[in-house]
């Protein structure tokens, strides 16, 4: 939860990069065929703010912050814009990634800057700037007079003492819900509407993907519910993961605890218990099947439709399923080394991997970063790619397939990042 006073967000120079640690796979053979590179930033890295780095939703663009003797800066294709006092680690590359917004400051006072022109100035900004999906409207929330205020499209809501999270926008960005505070209770005010008040409100709202839906954590009487469409489910002593609507929208799944012991709830019924949920549940697109990471003793696996797979060390991230739904992949260490196993084969271990594994929209290849040493390629249906200082994956840098046969990442070769577009084999 956000406090009622929130400190100046100023940029902090922070010691290094974040180790890349993840998923692997299998191949010996050069993956990339027809592999084109396009200059996209150049870093100056005795000025470069490691921790700001920010990759755009179609990884063709990147962004960061930069200090010089004039003051704070972003850096975004070659450009920088500034100097500031501060800005706060928020660069937010819109969906359609065209537009770019920030938090700046200026004396005392912050305010959101947006592809360049400045906004209202405010005693403090709460939160980063969020878009909507469709890249046409943007919110966030703003000190006002000792209270604080939801921003949406450059107009102040209502008041209050608190805003616990970050609005967030329906898929079909016609709607906006956030949590508030009032008179010492927590409450979800959906498209300007104030819904009953708890203890605590525990996570974001969360939409369901057509938007039709809402699903949120509630505190009633010391314990825990999730409350979906108004309607508040049986209570545990604590929801180990938020709720999660299947891809239709019509199925909801979170992870809860009772007596020391962790399970899953689908559709309003418990499942196994275990030691403890790891990972976040994960519907199938057709929403027929559910996967997600569980910890027994000092072993994970990954429980698929109620089948515990092998036992490894460590699950690194939720598991992945194939757009047809017919494949699941997921990252596992077994000791010192990373691996993926996909349909429960295991591939090829590595030291460890920059991004998360990414099926080809015909679901036949499958795709992610890994690294040897100091040197990062990407790995195609378990054949090593051309070699690179780093293959980007901080910041939201990922494989992104254009089609069954192209994909794109970003790569950094010494002080320049290049776009690498990829045909395959």
């Amino acid at each position: 939860m956000l406090k009622r006073r929130i400190q100046r967000l100023v940029c902090l120079l922070l010691a290094a990069w974040l180790t890349p640690i993840g998923f692997a796979s299998a191949g010996q053979a050069d993956a990339e065929t027809g592999a084109s590179e396009k200059l996209v930033l150049h870093i100056d890295f005795a000025s470069f703010l490691k921790e700001s780095f920010r990759v755009s939703p179609d990884v063709k663009r990147a962004a960061h912050l930069g200090q010089t003797e004039s003051g704070w800066h972003v850096v975004v294709d070659g450009r920088r814009a500034g100097p500031y006092d501060g800005i706060a680690l928020s660069l937010t590359f819109s969906p359609d990634s065209r537009q770019l917004a920030f938090i700046a400051q200026a004396g005392d006072e912050q305010f959101v800057v947006l592809d360049g022109v400045e906004g209202k100035r405010y005693s403090g900004i709460g939160t980063a700037p969020v878009f909507s999906p469709d890249s046409q409207r943007m919110a966030y929330v703003a000190e006002k007079d000792g209270q604080w205020v939801l921003v949406l499209d450059g107009k102040e809501g209502k008041p209050y003492d608190g805003i616990g999270t970050a609005p967030v926008f329906s898929p079909d960005s016609r709607r906006v819900a956030y949590v508030a505070e009032a008179e010492g209770s927590w409450f979800v005010v959906l498209d300007g509407e104030e819904g009953r008040r708890y203890e605590g409100v525990g996570t974001a709202p969360i939409f369901s993907p057509d938007g039709h839906r809402i699903a949120y954590l509630a505190k009633s009487g010391g314990r825990w519910v999730v409350v979906v469409d108004g309607r508040e489910g049986e209570s545990y002593e604590g929801i180990t993961s938020p709720p999660v609507f299947s891809p239709d929208g019509k199925r909801v799944a979170f992870g809860a605890g009772r007596d020391g012991r962790q399970f899953l709830v689908v559709d309003g019924k418990e499942g196994k218990a275990h030691e403890a949920i790891c990972t976040p549940p994960i519907f199938s697109p057709d929403g027929k099947h559910v996967a997600y990471g569980v910890r027994q003793g000092t072993k994970c696996t990954v429980v698929t439709d109620g089948v515990a797979g092998k036992p490894y060390d460590e699950v690194g991230a939720a598991p992945v399923f194939s757009p047809d739904s017919k494949r699941v992949a997921y990252g596992v260490r077994r000791g010192k080394e990373w691996l993926v196993v996909a349909d429960g084969v295991e591939g090829k271990p590595y030291e460890g991997v920059g991004s998360p594994p990414v099926f080809s929209p015909d679901s036949r290849h499958l795709a992610y970063g890994a690294n040897v040493g100091r040197k990062r390629f990407v790995v195609l249906d378990g054949n090593e790619g051309k070699e690179y200082d780093d293959v980007v994956s901080m910041g939201g840098g990922r494989i992104v397939f254009d089609s069954d046969s192209r994909y794109h990442y970003l790569a950094l070769k010494g002080d320049d990042i290049y776009l690498v577009d990829v045909t395959m084999k």
